[in-house]
């Protein structure tokens, strides 16, 4: 009967004895079984997996994330595979998910929240959130070398779990610096014109700073892309925040005007054409006088608009608390005390509402 359906946690993993007991952790109350697969790890990580009660499998890499994926996925029978990475664990949110499968018939795809955090400005650590695809039912697999999705047209569902993610973290991903490039550029190989592999490789050279090799990259995808690509709201703001670090701002100005129809609903698009003018302004003091007013009303858009959590990849605060503090900053710099004040207020008030 639907309300006996399991509930199985699939992994695969390697090398992250760093935080798997806290992923395992966290998960062990609410699911039926643990299985991980491990993909060759030198640490200790199949040994903690198993003493946090996992069932253990091993799997020789074969620079195919589906093919892991698969095999892992192989290990259960249960109806409702939840497939969580190691650097993520469950939050206290949406716990309801659990008992919600249990008495669904599995015939769809469950896309949750998964809060990444990441570092800006200041070792200022912020929440991305995303809807990805991790709860499959039985029969279902993935497809793609890497950056894997499942491969279904069974409709996807939205569920209000929630997983929280530090692998973006700077001190976390050194370690797999490289690893992902790699496997792009085979699956480039295969499918040259594909927009969203290049997306992908334009936010691993992104992330590691390489701003001049993923510029290209993300210009092709942009030129590829669909409209309605769930994650082109991810690849715009990438390539703007990516123009502006090198300096191009006559390119990303002229891209952002030919994507502003499309974002009008977006915080984070008008937040980071805030700090496109911004930087703009640092950089070319001849034109501060031009470039402050748009600085300043690219903020109050954003908050206009408020938050967005249903976007894809919005950034929590880029509608409240985080432009207002820009906005304090930009009027503490220029002298208007009045103003930095109320909107340091206005930050606090935002940051305690959220």
């Amino acid at each position: 009967m639907a309300a006996m359906n399991r509930i199985a946690l699939v992994m695969i993993a390697r090398n992250e004895a760093r935080c798997i007991e806290r992923s395992l952790r966290s998960a062990q109350p609410w699911v039926d079984e643990m299985v991980v697969l491990d993909t060759g790890s030198l640490d200790d990580t199949p040994r903690i997996a198993q003493a946090c009660g996992a069932r253990v499998g091993h799997f020789a890499w074969v620079d195919d994330f589906s093919a892991a994926r698969n095999a892992a996925l192989a290990l259960t029978q249960a109806a409702w595979r939840l497939v969580v990475d190691a650097d993520e664990w469950i939050e206290p949110r949406g716990l309801e998910t659990f008992a919600q499968l249990r008495g669904s018939v599995p015939d769809f795809i469950g896309q949750i929240v998964v809060s990444s955090a990441f570092e800006q400005a200041q070792a200022r650590v912020e929440q991305a959130p995303s809807w990805l695809s991790r709860v499959l039912p039985q029969g279902v697999r993935y497809a793609g070398r890497v950056h894997e999705q499942p491969d279904s047209a069974l409709p996807r569902v939205r569920l209000p779990l929630v997983l929280g993610h530090d692998g973006y973290l700077p001190a976390h991903m050194q370690a797999k610096q490289g690893r992902n490039a790699h496997l792009l550029s085979l699956a480039l190989q295969a499918d040259p014109h594909d927009a969203y592999l290049q997306y992908q490789l334009g936010k691993d050279f992104e992330v590691r700073g390489a701003f001049d090799q993923a510029a290209p990259w993300y210009g092709r995808a942009c030129a590829l892309a669909p409209r309605q690509a769930p994650w082109r709201h991810d690849l715009v703001l990438r390539r703007l925040f990516t123009l502006k670090k090198l300096h191009a701002f006559d390119e990303a100005l002229a891209f952002a005007q030919q994507e502003l129809p499309q974002w009008q609903d977006s915080p984070d698009f008008y937040f980071t054409l805030g700090d496109l003018f911004l930087d703009w302004a640092q950089h070319d003091v001849a034109r501060a006088a031009e470039l402050l007013p748009m600085i300043e009303s690219s903020w109050l858009q954003a908050i206009q608009i408020g938050e967005r959590p249903g976007l894809p990849d919005s950034v929590r605060g880029r509608g409240s608390f985080l432009a207002a503090h820009n906005l304090a900053v930009l009027h503490q710099s220029l002298g208007r005390e009045a103003q930095a004040a109320e909107w340091r207020a206005r930050e606090v008030e935002m940051r305690g509402a959220g």
